[in-house]
């Protein structure tokens, strides 16, 4: 089974080597058919300490890192 890659944009970065992630994703409404934006916030292992607030960044599944981190910043 393949991991699963979201893009998103980084909303905070003041933890050393985490950053916390926003990610969107539109759907249709099963019953109404109106889009809805909903959005949630992953917390990604960043080693290297590159990304800062606004960078568009994509994010990767991974093994835990600690409780709330298990995914991984790839790349912009």
């Amino acid at each position: 089974m393949s991991k699963k890659i979201l893009n998103g944009e980084v909303v905070r970065d003041k933890n050393d080597k985490t950053i916390v992630v926003l990610v969107k994703r539109k759907y249709s409404h099963p019953f109404f058919g109106k889009v809805i934006t909903s959005s949630k916030k992953y917390h990604a292992h960043d080693k290297d300490n590159k990304f800062k607030i606004g960078d568009k960044v994509k994010i990767i599944e991974s093994k835990p890192f600690s409780k709330k981190k298990k995914w991984e910043a790839i790349s912009k």
